[in-house]
């Protein structure tokens, strides 16, 4: 018996016609079960309470170590010539110690004369040179730290130096010797017009392993602020500026805030966010301003 010949055609148009009555069925049937619980359709989001955490208000400033008083040594005669150097840079040497001896050039009359430092302290700098003529129009023989101290001199934009004063704490970082304690000791009074910086001079304890010219950084502690903290994920910057989205009836409502502080993941909200409110932990991902949510704590389960 003969088959009749198989239309391929009309077997495409027939799937085709069962697939978009299933794609109406079945969006038809979600609106009516969303409608009879309309918990189904919101979107389940990662919520954290804004907590009240303290901050230690800081300012960073970074500059390079130098003499805190330097002591200039000239000889007291023109035209001798240097015939002994006793100092070199980073010897500690003691007041009217004799750094370099100085001798007429041959031929000519005269005795040896001694160069003495006028105060004890640590050599930071020399120019003496076996043979050299010495001269009080020349370079300083050498140049002297009175004492051996020494300070890190740091510039710092204007708004900064408006919240220092002196004898303010600091941790000072040195490259290659680590971290010392410190204080403002002094805060210039000017401001450089090119640059908007002026500088601030924090003081530490004498140390040996300290070189004039070394790199450094100084934390100055301000204090500590305490106010209401989210994640620094939960906060979201726009053009406008930073929002935070807050769950609040399980609507989704966006605050503009001020960030303030940030330490350890944590960004202080000094406007927008009061303690206790529920914002979204990962903020601007996939909700907007008046969503309708779930709301799960962190740590909770998901489903």
């Amino acid at each position: 018996m003969k088959m009749p010949a198989f239309d391929a055609g009309v077997l495409k148009r027939a799937i085709a016609f069962a697939i978009s009555a299933v794609q109406v069925v079945l969006p038809a049937q979600r609106l009516a079960a969303e409608a009879a619980d309309p918990t189904l359709s919101d979107q389940a989001v990662t919520v954290t309470q804004a907590k009240r955490v303290c901050f230690s208000d800081t300012i960073q400033v970074t500059g390079v170590l130098v003499p805190r008083k330097e002591v200039q040594v000239r000889p007291d005669r023109e035209g001798l010539q240097i015939s002994q150097i006793l100092a070199a840079p980073g010897d500690s040497v003691g007041a009217n110690q004799v750094l370099a001896r100085l001798a007429p050039p041959e031929g000519q009359p005269g005795g040896n004369i001694g160069v003495q430092a006028p105060v004890a302290g640590v050599v930071t700098f020399s120019s003496a040179v076996l043979g050299a003529t010495a001269s009080a129009q020349a370079l300083p023989l050498f140049q002297i730290a009175e004492r051996g101290e020494i300070d890190l001199l740091a510039e710092t934009p204007v708004k900064n130096l408006q919240r220092l004063a002196a004898n303010q704490a600091a941790k000072v970082e040195i490259i290659g010797i680590g971290q010392l304690s410190g204080t403002v000791r002094q805060i210039a009074t000017t401001i450089n017009p090119t640059t908007q910086l002026g500088q601030v001079q924090v003081s530490m304890a004498s140390d040996g392993k300290l070189r004039v010219g070394a790199f450094g950084r100084a934390i100055i502690g301000l204090g500590q602020r305490c106010g209401p903290a989210v994640p620094l994920s939960a906060v979201l910057y726009s053009t406008g500026g930073a929002v935070v989205q807050v769950v609040r009836d399980n609507r989704v409502e966006t605050h503009r805030v001020t960030v303030g502080l940030i330490s350890a993941n944590q960004a202080e909200i000094r406007e927008g966010v009061a303690d206790g409110d529920m914002v979204i932990a990962r903020a601007g991902a996939y909700v907007r301003d008046g969503d309708h949510v779930r709301a799960v704590n962190s740590g909770e389960p998901r489903n």
